[in-house]
Order: C-alpha cells, then structure tokens, then sequence
C-alpha cells in the first residue's frame, strides 16, 4: 500500500509542477507566433489548466477506469468553481468586465445541461463523446474566428500583463510546452496507478476517486494561477481559468474518454453529482453576469457560499466511504 501512496503523491506534486511549465511555456510561445492575448487567455491556457484533467482521464479510460475519468472531470468542475473561486473570492472580491467571459458563462451553463442528457440513461457512449469534441472543436474555430475580430478585452488585457510578466523567450517557450507535456504524460500514469490501487485496497470505487482525490489534484494547477492572477488583480484572468478550464473538462475530458471507451456510471452521477456541478455554474452565471443593474461581481459572502457548497458536498462523498452508506 505504500507504494500506491507515494505514486499518489510524487504523481500530484509533479503533475502541478509540470502543469505549470506546460501554460507557462504554450502560453509564450503562442504569443511569440503572433496571437491574440484574448486567444491565448480563452483557448491556450484553458487547455493547459485542463491538460491534467486530460491526461489522467486519458489513461484512466485506456486502462479501463471509466468512472475514474468521468469523476475527474465532472470533480475538477466542482473544485474549480466551489474550492478555488470561493476560495479566491473570499480572500478578495472579484469584479467581471469582461464581456467575452459573460458570453462563455451562458456556453458553460447549456453544455451542463447537455452533459445530463447524456447521462440520462446511464452512459457516454461513443456517438455521444463525438459529439462532446465536435462542440469543443466548434467553440475553438468560433474563438479562434472571435480573437482575431474582437477589440481589445478586459481578458486579453490581463493576459497581456501576465505574458509581460513572465518574460519567456521563443525557445524558452517551446522547451518548457515539451517537457512539461513529457512530464504531465508520466505524472498522470504515476497518479492513475496509485488511485486505482487504494480504490480497489479499499473497496472504494474509481468514481469517488475521480471525484475527491484526483478532482482535488488535478485542479491545483488552476488554483495557483488563480492566486497568481489575484495578487496582480487581474480578476478576469481568475474567471477566466475557471470557466475555460470547466468547459474543455465537460467537453473534451469526457469526450476524449468516451472515444476511447464508453462510460457506464451509476444513477448517483446523474441524481448527486451533476446536481451540484449545475448549481455551482448556475451561482457562477447569475454572479459574473450580475442582475438588475448590477455589475458581475463575486463578493466574499457568495465567494463563502460557494465554498461551502463544495465543502458540504465533499464531506458528504467521505461520509458514504467512512461509514459505506449509500450512493445516494
């Protein structure tokens, strides 16, 4: 059991490590080829914050832990709104003005709605997961067609500042998106095999896995450059990963995992977790957006809510694994 444990361990602390590397890196190179800082704020580093996500989901998948990867997904999504943007809004409110973001937030709430009519009967199947990545492939040539045509944005102005700040050369850039790639592929192998181990040591199953430990994990990435953004008051960046990274979670995550093998889940996912996944991006709508006249904000007392939903939620999953209560 030990060495599952430390596979765990060493596979989060490296997969952060490499994460990083991996946005920093994709990031300047992308700016040193030319695009957009609204292009790279939308598209290069929401992919990068997900690239965890996707690499253990991956393999989880090809290995034959389906519900691993589905929980990974659907936890990271959780995670990223009630942990880490309840987390950061309550150490300092954060104000939207952004108006590409309050475009995407409705695009994340129609893409919950459509990740519970798959769920409806049971399964992702391959057809279904197709039609994940077509979406996903769909919203990137859109945003790709977008960078190019919009005007300066509050986004691409702090994504500006956040390259500027970083300083990193073209060949700089292009070593670090490798090696960090290199570095996430092993990471991920070492964190799958270490959590499929414990799940079956301990009878737990790989959804609840996916759920807690390894949502937790592979969502760390995107919790530290959310401090990160914080500290430069770069609030749109902070929502931005968030909602970047949560639409390619439930689009290409699941997505690539359903391709490489239908994903059979519980009645649970659909009735306990996609539940709060969609209440969670509901509070985040109505916040970014604001209503009635007032600015999208997310103050420190719905920064508190958020986290307490997470908090709630979480306990509730280590509650049926403790005490082997039911699903539901």
């Amino acid at each position: 059991m030990l060495m599952p444990l430390l596979a765990i361990l060493s596979g989060l602390l490296l997969l952060i490590w490499s994460a990083d590397r991996f946005v920093d890196g994709a990031a300047a190179t992308a700016g040193h080829l030319g695009l957009s800082p609204l292009l790279i704020g939308m598209l290069v580093i929401g992919f990068g914050t997900s690239a965890p996500e996707m690499m253990v989901s991956g393999l989880a998948a090809w290995q034959g832990n389906p519900g691993l990867a589905l929980g990974n997904a659907y936890g990271s999504n959780i995670t990223n709104v009630g942990l880490i943007l309840g987390l950061v809004a309550l150490i300092s409110p954060l104000t939207v003005h952004s108006q590409v973001l309050k475009k995407e937030l409705p695009l994340l709430a129609a893409v919950t709605l459509l990740a519970a009519w798959q769920l409806r009967d049971g399964a992702i199947g391959t057809l279904e997961a197709i039609v994940l990545l077509v979406v996903l492939g769909a919203f990137i040539g859109l945003s790709i067609w977008k960078g190019r045509q919009s005007e300066e944005d509050a986004l691409s102005q702090d994504t500006r500042q956040d390259l500027e700040a970083g300083g990193m050369s073209l060949k700089a850039g292009i070593l670090w998106t490798l090696l960090g790639l290199v570095l996430l592929i092993a990471s991920s192998r070492a964190l799958v095999w270490g959590a499929v181990e414990v799940a079956q040591a301990f009878g737990i199953s790989d959804l609840i896995i996916g759920l807690t430990v390894v949502a937790i994990g592979t969502s760390l990435p995107e919790l530290a450059s959310s401090i990160s953004a914080l500290r430069r008051k770069e609030h749109d960046l902070v929502l931005g990963n968030v909602v970047g990274s949560n639409l390619f979670n439930t689009l290409g995550v699941v997505g690539i995992a359903g391709v490489i093998t239908p994903v059979h889940v519980g009645s649970e996912v659909l009735l306990r977790d996609w539940p709060v996944m969609a209440v969670m991006t509901l509070l985040m709508l109505i916040f970014g957006i604001g209503w009635k006249g007032r600015q999208g904000r997310i103050n420190r007392f719905e920064g508190a809510a958020l986290l307490t939903i997470f908090i709630g939620y979480t306990s509730y999953l280590v509650y049926t694994v403790v005490h082997g209560a039911s699903s539901i």
